[in-house]
């Protein structure tokens, strides 16, 4: 007897929330029903909390049976999976509600993944191919998402993201189309987005670029003027100086390039190719900055003297980044001829290769194009083109900030061997084998500091009127920078949250990653991004650690907690060490003698680790 064929799930957002097969869609139930599995795909393979699937049904007014409630909705969801063979894929772990759901089964899904090689293939100058796929992104959309169930804060959040990403994919693609020539189409359907988002600045550039493109001046200086106007009259504000450049020089009635992610303008490139300044291509400073004097002043001086090569490192969600980005604004006299922040992960935290990440430079740099596009290629001209980016940098003061470099063989060939051009590197390991670095690592903040960044984010006063509860928040998010952070956003939008019972929540270690969420900003993922740089045998040890009570250890605690000897279990500690995993002792003590600490959320992500284990881990005893 023949096998049955395959049925495909077939699952949309980007539009009416629809699920099926290729045989046609399914009934979805009640109401409720639908708002939580809306939810579940808006979040695909990514646990969803209670507390968010809670808000999203009933809106700040559960019932006292809302648990039950849930739990029956996710039972009739599993038989509706079912009916596609899918039924397994909705699963319950400590962090809340999980669909897991294949790029291809899922509209949203394909539609990042499209957009993604997209920008990617124009990174590389393939506009054609970028255009093509860019199209095809926005083929999928089948009119507002989840229009229907927009009556629920929560979904209505999630829908407006969405719709936020196809006016990107949108802007991605008209650039696209007016580096091939084609402004026509572009001009033809710019004009209704512009009117439904008149304030956007980079659609109004692209309508501007687009009119002029087809000789339209009038019209492209016009479209300008109805922004300033807008501006002003809303706000009493001007339009960017990129977009009044953008428009001076249209005024002078020269040609232009698109800008945007896909071109630069021709000017800047002019400029860039004639005396190789790059300005600064840095992400915003944070305005509430706090604490880390000593570590600033330390890299202040560092790479204010001549030092080639500068790592700061220590465990997830430490503040490496805000550090380095900080440091760079801070020495725009030192370096000139610019400062530069490259991300050595992809969206998905996974290293990127050195190739790409020289190719990257090597397009900012304007150097040759060949160079660049073997080097993408991953062809033995890897080599060559990294030491074109050296000797590039020879003559120059040029800053440049690795963020969350994986290993030291992609930092190597960027770090320049002579001359006034210096490297900053955040990591979470050692990177020991970069031997001429300066290092700094950087441990969770004070009690102080945390205190003081959370009364920046939500006010002084609020804090002040709850000292102990403040108290209580910035402990229990481990002082970690991030955590911190996260706390004081979600304070600072729910003002009716009383910060007794946030810090309650908190303290819970079995809800506390859950409650470390605020809009885009997850403490989660960072965790998970760390967890799986770990090899199998440090995974484990985290695990077996994690039992232990919380606080500082001794090496005789962790020699019972990991079942071995104590020289085998130094072994192990060092291991979490060089991984960024474990807070080292901060002084010079025996190793017998010495206190190590696992970070309060590393300890809670490790515990659910275990959990989700097929087997159970003994509980170790202090």
């Amino acid at each position: 007897m023949a096998e049955p064929a395959h049925v495909s799930l077939r699952l949309s957002v980007l539009g009416p929330l629809s699920v099926g097969t290729a045989e046609g869609p399914f009934p979805l139930g009640p109401l409720k029903q639908r708002l939580l599995l809306a939810m579940l795909l808006c979040r695909p393979n990514t646990p969803v909390s209670l507390d968010l699937l809670t808000d999203t049904l009933w809106d700040g007014n559960p019932p006292r049976t809302a648990r039950k409630n849930i739990q029956v909705y996710v039972s009739a969801l599993r038989k509706l999976l079912d009916r596609a063979g899918a039924g397994d894929r909705l699963e319950h772990q400590p962090g809340g509600y999980l669909l897991r759901v294949r790029d291809d089964e899922l509209d949203a899904l394909r539609f990042q993944g499209l957009a993604r090689s997209a920008r990617e293939a124009a990174g590389q100058g393939a506009f054609g191919p970028a255009s093509r796929m860019l199209r095809e992104a926005m083929g999928l959309r089948q009119g507002p998402p989840l229009h229907d169930l927009r009556f629920s804060p929560t979904v209505r959040s999630e829908a407006e993201r969405l719709d936020s990403r196809y006016l990107q994919v949108y802007e991605d693609w008209a650039e696209a189309e007016l580096r091939l020539g084609r402004a026509t189409e572009v001009a033809d359907t710019v004009a209704d987005l512009v009117e439904r988002h008149p304030e956007r600045e980079r659609l109004r550039a692209v309508q501007m670029n687009a009119l002029f493109d087809q000789g339209r001046q009038t019209e492209a200086l016009a479209a300008y003027e109805g922004l300033r106007r807008l501006l002003a009259v809303e706000y009493g504000l001007q339009p960017s100086p990129a977009l009044e450049t953008l428009y001076r020089s249209m005024l002078d009635g020269g040609p232009q390039e698109p800008g945007g992610p896909f071109a630069q303008s021709g000017a800047r490139a002019a400029a860039r190719r004639s005396c190789g300044v790059l300005g600064a291509l840095l992400p915003q400073d944070l305005a509430d900055f706090t604490g880390r004097e000593r570590q600033l002043r330390f890299l202040l001086g560092l790479l204010g003297s001549d030092r080639h090569l500068a790592v700061v490192t220590g465990p997830v969600g430490t503040g490496k980044t805000a550090l380095a980005v900080h440091t760079a604004h801070r020495l725009a006299a030192e370096f000139p001829d610019g400062r530069v922040l490259i991300r050595m992960r992809d969206a998905a935290g996974r290293p990127r290769t050195a190739a790409s990440v020289v190719a990257e430079l090597a397009r900012i740099a304007d150097l040759p194009e060949q160079r660049a596009a073997a080097v993408d290629d991953g062809s033995e001209d890897a080599e060559e083109a990294a030491a074109a980016w050296r000797d590039w940098l020879g003559p120059r003061r040029i800053l440049l900030v690795l963020d969350d470099a994986a290993d030291e063989a992609s930092v190597r060939p960027l770090v320049p061997d002579s001359g006034g051009s210096a490297v900053l590197v955040t990591a979470r390991t050692q990177l020991a084998g970069l031997v001429s670095a300066h290092r700094l690592e950087l441990a969770p903040f004070d009690l102080g500091e945390g205190l003081e960044l959370l009364g920046r984010i939500v006010g002084h006063e609020r804090l002040h009127a709850c000292p102990e509860a403040a108290r209580r928040i910035v402990t229990a998010t481990g002082m970690l920078p991030l955590a911190v952070r996260v706390s004081g956003l979600k304070l600072a939008v729910r003002r009716h949250l009383p910060l007794g019972e946030y810090a309650a929540r908190l303290a819970d270690g079995r809800t506390v990653l859950d409650e470390l969420v605020a809009g885009d900003t997850d403490v989660r993922p960072r965790l998970a991004s760390g967890w799986r740089d770990l090899s199998s045998a440090d995974r484990t040890t985290l695990c077996l650690l994690g039992h232990l009570p919380e606080g500082p250890f001794t090496l005789r605690q962790a020699a019972a907690a990991l079942t071995c000897g104590q020289d085998d279990a130094l072994r192990r500690l060092e291991s979490l060490l060089d991984a960024g995993a474990l807070l080292a002792p901060d002084s010079e003590v025996t190793a017998h003698a010495a206190r190590y600490e696992l970070p309060r959320l590393t300890r809670v992500y490790a515990r659910e680790q275990s959990l989700l284990g097929m087997r159970p881990l003994p509980r170790a005893t202090a």
